[in-house]
């Protein structure tokens, strides 16, 4: 059986260093080699590893453990559970189709949804509405269950009032809003950026405060080239990927 060595890492001070360690960590754990011990190097060691502090570490193991890939035994030492495995992540990729696709293997709960003011960030997409149809989910890995990713849409009132909410447990708003509603997307654009959980994005995806998330936007254009719906997407950031393909002319 060969020993358990975690990869390097280059930290990044703009992000918690725990965070970023139990992240480098799962990543070693998940990724061992079939015949690696289970037993886990001390935390001093492993902080020496990383070049943080044993406090540090400690936070990022109670992390894992909390996860269920670690546990830790008094006076024995820290162990991977035999049972570890790596979750499959989200990919948003270059289509409407894909986009559509995207959400397939989920399970999604309609938090609520009803009429409210235009959000202050989303006035500069909505600049002739006073009022916008908001649909809140949660949506969770079909597999484990876990919660992956919950969202926020804002849609034009005129289009809300041909959604059936009991659509969008089975289908993502894209889809309804074009093979159910009928709007005629041109395009949609994306915007993804690093951000902190607040608290209620922190309760729903089961992840601590302030630990980083990824944080998505689409704005959804008609043919007319008017904005029908914003979507604005919480990712767990071990639930995630972002896959771009770019094809030759």
């Amino acid at each position: 059986m060969t020993a358990f060595a975690p990869d390097s890492l280059v930290l990044n001070r703009k992000l918690p260093l725990w965070y970023q360690v139990s992240q480098s960590l799962r990543a070693s754990i998940l990724g061992r080699a079939p015949d690696a011990s289970l037993r886990l190097p001390t935390e001093e060691q492993l902080a020496a590893h990383y070049g943080v502090s044993v406090l540090t570490m400690r936070q990022a193991l109670k992390e894992l453990e909390e996860e269920g890939l670690i546990s830790r035994h008094r006076r024995r030492g820290t162990f991977i559970e035999p049972g570890a495995r790596r979750s499959t992540p989200r990919r948003l990729l270059g289509s409407i189709d894909a986009i559509v696709a995207q959400q397939s293997g989920e399970r999604t709960t309609v938090l609520g949804h009803g009429a409210e003011p235009v959000p202050g960030e989303l006035a500069e997409y909505f600049p002739d509405v006073t009022e916008v149809v908001a649909y809140r989910r949660l949506r969770r890995d079909g597999e484990s269950g876990e919660p992956s990713n919950w969202a926020e849409n804002a849609v034009l009132p005129e289009l809300a009032a041909a959604i059936d909410p009991a659509d969008l447990e089975r289908w993502p708003m894209t889809k309804v809003l074009r093979d159910v509603v009928g709007v005629r997307i041109s395009r949609i654009t994306d915007t993804v950026e690093a951000r902190l959980a607040d608290p209620e994005t922190a309760s729903l995806l089961q992840v601590p405060l302030l630990s980083p998330i990824l944080h998505y936007t689409g704005v959804t254009y008609d043919r007319e080239g008017r904005v029908v719906d914003v979507a604005r997407i919480r990712y767990r950031g071990d639930r995630f990927s972002f896959t771009v393909t770019v094809e030759a002319q």
